[in-house]
């Protein structure tokens, strides 16, 4: 394992334990053969460590000395507050619970990342450093591949695809590359200015998804039947989803973002199970796309209603 590895290891086993004595974790260490090699855990180290979970996480591993000097999480907040730690934890924990447990492999399944996830670590690189890259992509509507200078401002992960957003040096505007459709990755040694005004989590702030049209967001109500109206609860669509109203039929939530074609997609995939009561513009959307659907199976166009 690399050292961010052993620090989410260890940020992670004490989430998880609550509170912990030093003998308690160096002991948990030495039962993970991944981690420790059948050797002790030193002093020496966990101090190490504790000081690099503080510096590169924020996230400070406390003593209480009233409490036989178990170490605890003095921060939890820090972790819930920032998705791509959280994510980054919750995905190590449910690795090691794997690995603990890989007699299982075949009753456990996940899904696939078609993502090119080769190029990541070259980004990330140019990211750190603020150079340019340049790839070869191939879009799907193009038959070759081209080359592109590309300033790497972010990456996301969506439908288990890595996305890089950029500028494009030569339509000077950002752009949004998918990474299972690179050929390849080069970091050259020109640099580029992060923009100041540039914050990825609010860059995509009022979207659903990866598209990302120039356009206002609208406040959105979905009414949603049966254990549905639970499962979005449990999993909102989106940050800014709100409960409005509740009955034993259904349940109404509130949105605000921008309707995009990824949202719309979404949408549809609920079927008859979520209905748009507004915007009127958003409800006819999925009125003509269901429709569209419906004639390309029967070729006929039932006698619905739709809102105008």
């Amino acid at each position: 394992m690399n050292r961010i590895q052993k620090y989410v290891w260890l940020i992670d086993t004490i989430r998880r334990h609550g509170r912990l004595s030093f003998r308690e974790l160096s002991e948990i260490y030495r039962d993970d053969k991944d981690m420790s090699d059948d050797k002790k855990l030193s002093r020496a180290t966990f101090n190490r460590w504790r000081d690099e979970v503080l510096f590169t996480f924020g996230i400070e591993i406390a003593c209480d000395r009233s409490d036989d000097n178990r170490y605890f999480i003095n921060n939890p907040d820090e972790i819930e507050r920032d998705g791509l730690r959280k994510w980054m934890l919750d995905s190590f924990a449910v690795g090691n619970l794997i690995s603990e447990n890989f007699r299982l492999k075949r009753r456990i399944l996940v899904d696939n990342i078609l993502s090119g996830r080769e190029y990541l670590t070259p980004i990330l690189s140019a990211m750190e450093q603020n150079c340019v890259i340049e790839i070869e992509y191939r879009a799907y509507t193009s038959a070759a591949a081209k080359r592109r200078k590309v300033e790497p401002y972010c990456v996301k992960l969506f439908e288990n695809r890595w996305y890089l957003i950029g500028r494009s040096a030569e339509r000077d505007r950002i752009r949004i590359y998918g990474l299972d459709r690179m050929m390849n990755v080069k970091v050259l040694d020109e640099r580029f200015e992060l923009p100041a005004d540039f914050d990825a989590e609010s860059y995509f702030d009022n979207y659903y998804g990866i598209y990302h049209p120039d356009a206002k967001p609208e406040r959105i109500v979905l009414r949603a039947y049966d254990e549905h109206g639970d499962y979005l609860r449990s999993l909102p669509l989106h940050h800014s989803q709100r409960q409005l109203k509740e009955t034993d039929e259904y349940i109404e939530f509130d949105y605000y973002l921008v309707p995009t074609d990824d949202f719309v997609m979404r949408l549809m995939s609920f079927g008859a199970l979520v209905e748009v009561l507004q915007p009127a513009s958003l409800r006819n959307e999925l009125f003509r796309r269901h429709q569209e659907v419906i004639d390309f199976y029967y070729g006929v166009k039932p006698n619905f209603r739709c809102i105008c």
